[in-house]
Protein backbone atom coordinates (compact mmCIF):
# COMPACT_ATOMS: atom_id res chain seq x y z
CA UNK A 1 0.00 0.00 0.00
CA UNK A 2 1.34 3.41 -0.85
CA UNK A 3 1.73 6.12 1.81
CA UNK A 4 -1.67 7.79 2.08
CA UNK A 5 -0.93 10.07 5.01
CA UNK A 6 0.76 12.89 3.09
CA UNK A 7 -2.18 14.01 0.98
CA UNK A 8 -4.72 14.80 3.69
CA UNK A 9 -4.69 18.56 3.15
CA UNK A 10 -4.93 18.08 -0.60
CA UNK A 11 -7.94 15.78 -0.11
CA UNK A 12 -9.65 18.35 2.13
CA UNK A 13 -9.00 21.26 -0.21
CA UNK A 14 -9.96 19.34 -3.35
CA UNK A 15 -13.15 18.20 -1.62
CA UNK A 16 -14.03 21.73 -0.58
CA UNK A 17 -13.38 23.19 -4.03
CA UNK A 18 -15.24 20.24 -5.55
CA UNK A 19 -18.37 21.51 -3.79
CA UNK A 20 -18.26 24.52 -6.15
CA UNK A 21 -15.95 27.29 -7.29
CA UNK A 22 -14.70 29.13 -4.25
CA UNK A 23 -12.15 31.65 -3.06
CA UNK A 24 -9.62 30.78 -0.36
CA UNK A 25 -11.60 32.20 2.56
CA UNK A 26 -14.66 30.25 1.42
CA UNK A 27 -12.60 27.04 1.37
CA UNK A 28 -11.46 27.75 4.94
CA UNK A 29 -15.04 28.49 6.05
CA UNK A 30 -16.44 25.38 4.34
CA UNK A 31 -13.84 23.12 5.96
CA UNK A 32 -14.55 24.64 9.38
CA UNK A 33 -18.32 24.39 8.92
CA UNK A 34 -18.44 20.83 7.54
CA UNK A 35 -16.07 19.54 10.23
CA UNK A 36 -17.95 21.26 13.09
CA UNK A 37 -14.84 23.30 13.83
CA UNK A 38 -12.31 20.45 13.76
CA UNK A 39 -10.63 21.90 10.68
CA UNK A 40 -10.19 25.52 11.76
CA UNK A 41 -7.29 26.20 9.43
CA UNK A 42 -5.16 29.29 9.00
CA UNK A 43 -4.81 31.00 5.65
CA UNK A 44 -1.12 30.11 5.73
CA UNK A 45 -2.10 26.45 5.68
CA UNK A 46 -4.70 26.53 2.91
CA UNK A 47 -3.29 28.99 0.36
CA UNK A 48 -0.04 27.05 -0.26
CA UNK A 49 -2.15 23.93 -0.91
CA UNK A 50 -4.37 25.86 -3.34
CA UNK A 51 -1.30 27.15 -5.20
CA UNK A 52 0.34 23.71 -5.28
CA UNK A 53 -2.84 22.09 -6.63
CA UNK A 54 -3.14 24.82 -9.26
CA UNK A 55 0.48 24.35 -10.35
CA UNK A 56 -0.22 20.61 -10.78
CA UNK A 57 -3.21 21.36 -12.99
CA UNK A 58 -5.77 20.09 -10.46
CA UNK A 59 -7.30 23.53 -9.95
CA UNK A 60 -7.91 26.45 -12.24
CA UNK A 61 -8.37 29.98 -10.95
CA UNK A 62 -9.61 33.31 -12.17
CA UNK A 63 -10.15 36.69 -10.62
CA UNK A 64 -13.75 37.47 -9.66
CA UNK A 65 -15.42 40.38 -11.38
CA UNK A 66 -18.11 40.94 -8.75
CA UNK A 67 -18.61 43.97 -6.55
CA UNK A 68 -16.41 44.54 -3.54
CA UNK A 69 -13.08 42.99 -2.91
CA UNK A 70 -11.38 41.25 -5.83
CA UNK A 71 -10.89 37.54 -5.11
CA UNK A 72 -9.32 34.58 -6.82
CA UNK A 73 -11.89 31.86 -7.48
CA UNK A 74 -10.76 28.24 -7.72
CA UNK A 75 -12.48 25.33 -9.42
CA UNK A 76 -11.58 21.72 -10.11
CA UNK A 77 -10.21 20.78 -13.50
CA UNK A 78 -10.92 17.33 -14.96
CA UNK A 79 -7.48 16.31 -13.65
CA UNK A 80 -8.47 17.67 -10.24
CA UNK A 81 -11.65 15.63 -10.24
CA UNK A 82 -9.58 12.51 -11.00
CA UNK A 83 -7.12 13.41 -8.24
CA UNK A 84 -10.00 13.93 -5.79
CA UNK A 85 -11.42 10.50 -6.60
CA UNK A 86 -7.98 8.90 -6.17
CA UNK A 87 -7.43 10.67 -2.83
CA UNK A 88 -10.88 9.51 -1.66
CA UNK A 89 -10.11 5.88 -2.55
CA UNK A 90 -6.71 6.05 -0.83
CA UNK A 91 -8.30 7.61 2.27
CA UNK A 92 -10.95 4.91 2.47
CA UNK A 93 -8.30 2.18 2.33
CA UNK A 94 -6.19 3.98 4.94
CA UNK A 95 -9.16 4.63 7.28
CA UNK A 96 -10.32 1.02 7.03
CA UNK A 97 -6.81 -0.22 7.89
CA UNK A 98 -6.59 2.13 10.89
CA UNK A 99 -10.04 1.10 12.11
CA UNK A 100 -9.16 -2.58 11.74
CA UNK A 101 -5.93 -2.01 13.68
CA UNK A 102 -7.15 0.18 16.54
CA UNK A 103 -10.91 -0.45 16.46
CA UNK A 104 -12.79 -1.87 19.40
CA UNK A 105 -12.68 -5.59 20.08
Amino acid sequence: MKDTTGGRMELLVLGAVGAGAAHGYAVIDLLRERSSGTFDLAEGTVYPVLHRLESRGHLQSRWSDGPGRRRRLYRLTPEGESALQAHRRDWQVFAAAVNATVGSR
